[in-house]
C-alpha cells in the first residue's frame, strides 16, 4: 500500500506488483468442464462447421441475451461487418466517434461512410440529439454502441430510426449479462453485435455472434457466415468464412457456467474501487452497466492537479497497466483523420473524455486488497501532488 509521494515507483520506489495487473485479464471458467468439453469434441472428430458445441454456444447465448436467434461467429468485429451486410446497410451510417475504431473500420471496408456523432457527457454513449442532426437522405442506419455495457438512449435511437426509416444496430460488445429496465441488452434493435474476445466478461478465446429477433436475417448470416453454403455443395450467395470453432464454442459454454462467480467478482471491485477512490478531487466514477465489467474513470485534470496520461505512466510503473479508452477519438484515426474538418468542433464531449477517461483493471484475475494498492497510488498521486 502506497502511503507517501516516495513511495511511488516513478519516484524511485518499489513497484506495488511483480506481475502486470492488466485490464481485462481473461476470466477462466472451470479447467475440468472445458477440458471435458473439448475431448468429447476430439472424440467425435468434428472441429468446426457449425458442430453441436457451436449449437449449443447459440442456444445458450440466445436464451441469455432474450431473442430467439443468436448466430456465432469467429469474433465480435466480424460479428458487426456480417449484421451491416445481412442488413443490407449503403450510403452513410451514424456512429459515436468514442468507441473502439473496430466499428468505424467495419463500415469503411464494406464501403460505407462512417459519420461521426457526439456522445452524451454522463453515459458516454451516442447523443440521440446529435444524431438527429447527422441523418441526410443517404443515411441507412444508425449503429449506437452501448459502452461500458450503459445501454444507449434506445428509445431516442427508436424514434430517429423510425421517424427516417433507417436501421437500428447496437455494437454491443461490452454489454453481455447487462440488462435495461429488466431486458437483455442485445435484445433491442434490428440486430445486436456480441464479443467474447478474451477480455469480455465471458470469453471464448475469440468470438463473437449476432443475435436478432428476425429469423429471415438470422437465416442469411448464417449463410454468410459459411461462405454462402446452404448444404453440401449448394451455395446461394456471397459469403466468407466467419465460423466459431468448437474448441472455442466449449470454451464460451463453459465460462458460460461460471458466469454469476465473474459478475460476483465485478460487483466486489467495483465496490472496492468506489470506496477507495471516493472522495478525491476531479475523479469521477463513471456507472457502468449491470456487469460492473470495467471500471472507468475521468481524471479531471484541474481539479485532481494531475493529468489522465501522466496517471497511466504513474500506475504503468506500478505495473498497474491501466488504459486510456478510447484515446484517441475514431475521427482522428487513419484513414478518418482529415476527412471532416469539422469534426473537432463537432465533438467537444468526445475530445474532453479521450483526454479524461481511465480504466482500471477488475476481473476475477483481480481482488479487493489488489483494488486497495491501485486506489492507494491514484490517492497519493492526487493528494500528494
Amino acid at each position: 500500500m502506497k502511503t507517501r509521494r516516495e513511495d511511488l515507483a516513478v519516484c524511485g520506489g518499489t513497484p506495488s506488483f511483480a506481475e502486470p495487473l492488466h485490464v481485462g485479464r481473461p476470466n477462466v471458467g472451470s479447467r475440468e468442464r472445458f477440458l471435458e468439453r473439448a475431448g468429447a469434441i476430439l472424440d467425435r472428430r468434428w472441429l468446426t462447421n457449425d458442430g453441436e458445441t457451436v449449437r449449443a454456444f447459440e442456444r445458450a447465448v440466445a436464451a441469455a441475451s432474450g431473442v430467439p436467434h443468436a448466430v456465432a461467429v469467429c469474433n465480435g468485429t466480424m460479428a458487426l461487418a456480417l449484421a451491416a451486410r445481412g442488413l443490407g446497410l449503403a450510403g452513410e451510417v451514424i456512429l459515436p466517434s468514442f468507441t473502439f475504431v473496430a466499428a468505424a473500420h467495419v463500415l469503411e471496408w464494406h464501403g460505407l461512410a462512417p459519420v461521426f456523432c457526439d456522445v452524451d457527457p454522463r453515459t458516454h454513449t451516442i447523443d440521440p440529439s446529435r444524431a438527429a442532426d447527422l441523418v441526410t437522405p443517404r443515411t441507412s442506419a444508425i449503429l449506437g454502441v452501448h459502452l461500458w455495457g450503459r445501454p444507449c438512449d434506445v428509445e431516442g435511437l427508436q424514434e430517429i430510426a423510425r421517424r427516417h426509416r433507417l436501421r437500428l444496430v447496437f455494437d454491443a460488445a461490452h454489454a453481455f449479462a447487462c440488462e435495461r429496465g429488466g431486458a437483455p441488452v442485445a435484445s433491442f434493435g434490428d440486430a445486436a453485435a456480441l464479443s467474447f474476445h478474451a477480455t469480455k466478461i465471458v470469453n471464448s478465446f475469440e468470438g463473437g455472434a449476432i443475435c436478432t429477433r428476425d429469423p429471415d436475417l438470422a437465416a442469411r448470416l448464417r449463410l454468410m457466415r459459411n461462405s454462402g453454403f446452404a448444404g453440401i455443395d449448394r451455395v446461394e450467395g456471397v459469403g466468407l468464412n466467419a465460423k466459431m470453432t468448437e474448441v472455442a464454442a466449449a470454451m464460451g459454454l463453459t465460462n458460460l457456467e461460471s458466469l454469476p462467480r465473474f459478475l460476483e467478482a465485478n460487483r466486489r471491485n467495483h465496490a472496492a474501487y468506489a470506496e477507495g477512490l471516493g472522495g478525491l478531487p476531479g475523479v469521477r466514477l463513471v456507472e457502468t452497466g449491470t456487469s460492473r465489467a470495467h471500471v472507468v474513470a475521468e481524471i479531471d485534470r484541474e481539479a485532481s492537479r494531475v493529468s489522465r496520461d501522466r496517471l497511466v505512466e504513474i500506475l504503468w510503473a506500478e505495473n498497474v497497466r491501466a488504459r486510456r479508452y478510447f484515446h484517441p477519438g475514431c475521427h482522428r484515426h487513419p484513414p478518418y483523420a482529415g476527412r471532416d474538418p469539422g469534426a473537432t468542433a463537432r465533438l467537444p464531449v468526445t475530445e474532453r473524455l479521450s483526454d479524461q477517461v481511465l480504466v482500471l483493471p477488475t476481473g476475477t484475475a483481480v481482488t479487493p486488497d489488489d483494488v486497495a494498492v491501485v486506489c492507494s497510488i491514484i490517492r497519493v498521486a492526487i493528494e500528494q501532488g
